[in-house]
């Protein structure tokens, strides 16, 4: 990915969704469940956020479709989770470019409305309100958004974080108006509770002269999103606040900057207590992590899974950062890059390495999930590859989906995120069967009536 992905993110994944198959693109590829051990893997429904279908699509281990709400737009805000009982909270709206929702909508099984949100702030031009909810949002009894037996999430009695733009100007970062990340919390009787904007604590990030300057020669044009935040989730309950460390209050929140190659951790009176990035080479411990570029989905593991207060995050490497100018980046805004993407699950104390999952084809330049599984495993989503799949420890791939191309007006295959349900939260589905899958031979796999190779 070229400098200019970085600086208008949302055309580029307008264009990617919209272009058809290219020279260089597989034109044949195996769609649903390729590979599927059902001794080995956490069974369940798997919860997916497809950008190329405007619904929410929930699959069996075997990739049969047992549930698919529509009317929703992935693409504009995403992601879709599934809550027990049957109920479905996502985004609906396509507002581009901004990649933003209408609004946060949710759903119970048969499509009645329950809750809605969509009075966030006018965007310059709009004539209506709109939510601007853009990549994530969380319940507070629903802490990093992925199942924990320790959790049941409902929409009754939680506080509800939201990641939404805010447009202002700021002469301190850049001379063109932001589409600003800002975070709000919303009590249960839907009032705001608190809020956090990304700009007003630009100076807490460590970023030295030429990362500012580097910004700032990034805003080319009003709605610059600067540092286009991915993903925003409750620290929750953790070992680590037990023990006394205040920096991870459950209420805090883990933030990610695609744009910056930045995770923290915000705490409530808005101060960052926690930070790994932009510059890996800060510390020993950040060195001996490697450079992390463009990360998305990054949480806390919750109590009552393995690995519990450790981070999980997708890294997906592809070009990010911002820096001085350079051959590979002539405007300043990329000094890092890597042709692969890794699955970290990081100590946040120790800042050691405790797993990796990676390979020299593993790479999604954007979007993309990681959640930890009661039994260990890690249910990945390598999202520009439509490609969703659990891995052991041992890094044994159990399960493998493929999805097929858009059904709607955009070709794509690509997903979000994916999530792991348990079959209890869909009462109304019948548990299904759950036939295992060997995995096809690729050297002795052919089109049938072709000539083998």
């Amino acid at each position: 990915m070229q400098a200019r992905w970085l600086r208008r993110g949302a055309a580029a994944i307008a264009a990617l969704l919209a272009a058809g198959p290219t020279a260089a693109a597989p034109t044949v590829y195996p769609t649903g469940t390729t590979i599927y051990q059902p001794d080995r893997a956490w069974n369940g429904f798997t919860v997916l956020s497809p950008l190329g279908t405007p619904a929410v699509i929930v699959i069996d281990m075997n990739g049969r479709v047992v549930k698919r709400w529509d009317g929703f737009d992935l693409v504009s805000g995403g992601p879709a989770r599934v809550l027990p009982g049957g109920v479905v909270v996502a985004p609906q709206g396509d507002a581009m470019p901004q990649l933003e929702s209408k609004a946060l909508v949710a759903e119970d099984f048969g499509g009645r409305e329950l809750w809605r949100f969509d009075r966030g702030e006018q965007s310059d031009g709009q004539s209506a309100w709109s939510g601007r909810q853009h990549h994530d949002w969380q319940l507070s009894n629903f802490p990093s958004g992925a199942f924990s037996p320790r959790f049941t999430p409902a929409l009754a009695g939680s506080s509800k974080l939201l990641l939404l733009h805010s447009r202002h100007t700021d002469p301190a970062i850049a001379d063109v108006a932001l589409d600003d990340d800002k975070l709000v919390e919303l009590d249960p009787a839907g009032k705001v509770a608190w809020q956090w904007r990304a700009a007003d604590h630009v100076g807490a990030f460590g970023f030295t002269p030429a990362v500012r300057a580097a910004i700032r020669r990034g805003g080319k044009r009003d709605g610059y999103d600067w540092f286009h935040m991915n993903s925003a989730a409750y620290v929750g309950p953790n070992k680590w606040f037990d023990a006394g460390d205040k920096r991870f209050d459950p209420r805090n929140v883990i933030i990610s900057s695609r744009q910056a190659s930045v995770i923290a951790i915000v705490a409530r009176d808005g101060g960052l207590v926690w930070q790994l990035g932009p510059d890996s080479s800060s510390s020993p411990e950040a060195r001996a992590l490697g450079q992390i570029i463009g990360q998305h989905d990054v949480t806390m593991i919750p109590e009552g899974l393995p690995g519990a207060g450790d981070l999980l995050l997708f890294d997906n490497g592809g070009a990010a950062g911002y820096g001085d100018p350079s051959p590979i980046s002539p405007n300043g805004e990329t000094i890092y890059q890597r042709a692969t993407s890794r699955v970290l699950e990081i100590d946040p104390v120790t800042m050691k390495l405790v797993r990796s999952s990676t390979a020299p084809n593993f790479y999604s330049f954007n979007i993309s999930s990681a959640q930890r599984l009661p039994n260990g495993d890690t249910l990945i989503a390598e999202g520009t590859q439509g490609r969703v799949f659990e891995v052991t420890p041992a890094k044994a791939i159990v399960w493998e989906y493929v999805a097929p191309p858009g059904a709607g007006p955009r070709p794509s295959n690509a997903i979000y995120r994916a999530y792991r349900i348990p079959y209890s939260w869909l009462p109304q589905v019948a548990k299904p069967a759950e036939a295992p899958v060997k995995r096809p031979d690729p050297a002795s796999f052919h089109v049938p009536g072709a000539p083998a190779g």
